[in-house]
């Protein structure tokens, strides 16, 4: 057993877990514990602590492991909070260590340099489990207690703070085994029986499958093609069964060429999906009456559709035993074909819609192998056709803002190229966006990540510019100043190239994939002729 400080025990517990990386900003406050990782581990030193929580939340993602961020106390926990909220919307395996004032002066307002008030309060607010570490003795449990919480279904993020002092501490670390997450409740026999029944009687099924599905890809191939059923997803449930398949629809609920399918069907199955309101035209779209809701989270069931069966439940396991229940099930002969209809309908709208982004796409896809991470940012390539027309073969391949905050793209995708250093991994961005976190490029050139940043430039947000043409009239806070991306990733010596014509992006993009480091591609939005239909989001604006 060896002796070290608070860093040595955060090093042992993650390396229990299979954690090798680490993502934070310094501080007098966290000093211990980044000196330990920095020695032990891989210590990525980013600009910003919401960087930090993004790039382990891509980490986390991409590698289906744990990702951890370390912040300081106040301020750098503050900052963390907006992405900790992201990783909350996305059930993702974060672990956030953030330090803490002395733990002599905590709660007495003396105005210790980073103190801020009800910090755990915070945290709570924006993690699955917030936990202070209140002496030296409980820093292994508590530790271990958060990485359980993350990995345990529905997963989402933990938050620790620790006291500086406690962090200097004398620990004893010894290995252990990795945790696990807590057992799932069983899975209620009745249900399961309603739900068969249902799924037996059903001869036009359709499956709406969510992130819950993308831990059960053999049983939902096996559950889909049995029944032959068409496949929607939501955004987080793209990949789960590959959008090459002839059954998936994809993440295209919305499309007018998908109406009549929804129309006819007399039967949907959800998977660990949630409905949101920009997948569901703002709650206003009409899904079939019958319904069975398989979820993990028992709040879940029938909180936004109506379930007729609902059952509690990982999708595996779930999936398994209803397949043993289905002896006569299946789609009547026709609907196969009214499922590819759709499939192909809503695909050839949308391509005619975004007009000289379709071969930009195309290139995406072409030129990345399956494996590839493609991170997206909250931009119009990626809310008009990244989202959707990309086809995305593995769901841990597929990363955006489940919360939709803007911003956060090129870190989580700094993240996922560390989890996935095999493999290139891209990046889709506009330039309001990666303004926000402009400093994270430094991050970028300074860890040399195989990663091709694809900056669409439009001189500022142009969802919202969108949204002010078709509801106002009146452009306010959109039109932004943008700086020159080439003198910029020069200063950093990055490689840079800009491309004006859709059709020279292919060979462009080539050439920054095989350059096998950091490269930023910068398309000029403002060139590309002809020019697409105008996105505007289903977000409701009251008349």
């Amino acid at each position: 057993m060896q002796r070290g400080t608070g860093g040595d025990l955060l090093v042992q517990v993650l390396r229990d877990n299979g954690v090798d990386t680490a993502f934070g900003v310094v501080s007098v406050h966290n000093l211990p514990l980044v000196e330990a990782l920095a020695r032990d581990l891989r210590f990525v030193p980013v600009r910003h602590e919401a960087a930090a929580v993004n790039a382990a939340d891509g980490y986390a993602r991409a590698g289906g492991g744990l990702g951890v961020a370390v912040t300081s106390t106040g301020t750098g926990a503050g900052n963390a909070a907006g992405a900790m909220v992201e990783a909350l919307s996305a059930g993702s395996r974060v672990l956030h260590v953030t330090g803490q004032i002395d733990s002599a002066h905590l709660g007495q307002g003396r105005g210790v340099i980073h103190e801020t008030r009800d910090q755990l309060g915070m945290l709570t607010a924006v993690s699955k489990h917030a936990a202070t570490i209140g002496s030296t003795g409980e820093a292994e449990a508590e530790l271990r207690r958060a990485v359980r919480s993350a990995l345990t279904l529905p997963c989402g993020p933990s938050s620790v703070e620790w006291p500086i002092d406690l962090q200097y501490a004398p620990q004893r670390c010894a290995p252990a085994a990795a945790e696990e997450g807590e057992p799932a409740p069983p899975v209620d026999d009745a249900a399961l029986r309603r739900a068969a029944e249902l799924i037996r009687a059903s001869r036009r099924p359709l499956l709406w499958v969510g992130g819950g599905g993308a831990g059960a890809r053999q049983q939902l191939r096996e559950f889909a093609e049995r029944l032959g059923a068409g496949v929607l997803t939501s955004n987080s449930g793209r990949g789960s069964l590959p959008e090459t398949h002839e059954l998936v629809i994809g993440n295209f609920a919305a499309n007018p060429a998908v109406e009549p399918l929804l129309a006819e069907a007399d039967l949907l199955v959800s998977i660990g999906t949630h409905f949101r309101s920009n997948e569901t035209r703002h709650y206003r779209l009409r899904l079939p009456e019958r319904h069975v809701q398989i979820d993990v989270d028992p709040a879940a069931i029938g909180r936004v559709h109506p379930a007729t069966a609902g059952i509690t439940g990982p999708a595996a396991e779930v999936l398994r035993r209803l397949g043993g229940l289905l002896d006569g099930a299946g789609a009547e002969p026709d609907w196969r074909a009214a499922v590819t209809r759709a499939r192909h309908g809503a695909r050839e709208q949308l391509r005619a819609a975004i007009g000289p982004y379709a071969r930009i796409c195309d290139a995406l896809r072409g030129t990345l192998p399956p494996e590839s991470v493609i991170a997206r940012d909250v931009t119009i390539p990626s809310s008009q056709w990244g989202n959707r027309l990309l086809d995305i073969h593995d769901p841990a391949t597929n990363l955006f803002p489940v919360g939709g905050g803007i911003g956060q793209g090129l870190a989580t995708g700094i993240g996922a190229a560390c989890a996935r250093p095999e493999a290139p991994t891209a990046v889709l961005v506009g330039d309001g966006g990666l303004a926000v976190h402009l400093g994270e490029l430094a991050t970028l050139a300074q860890e040399q990540p195989w990663l091709v940043l694809v900056v669409f430039n439009d001189g500022g947000y142009g969802v919202l510019r969108n949204m002010q043409d078709r509801h106002v009239g009146r452009r306010s806070g959109v039109d932004l100043f943008t700086p020159d991306f080439g003198r910029l990733a020069h200063a950093l010596d990055l490689p840079h190239a800009l491309v004006n014509r859709a059709d020279a992006f292919a060979e462009t993009f080539a050439k920054a994939v095989d350059h096998h480091g950091p490269y930023l591609v910068e398309v000029d939005v403002t060139a590309l002729e002809p020019a697409p239909v105008p996105f505007v989001p289903p977000v409701h604006v009251p008349n």
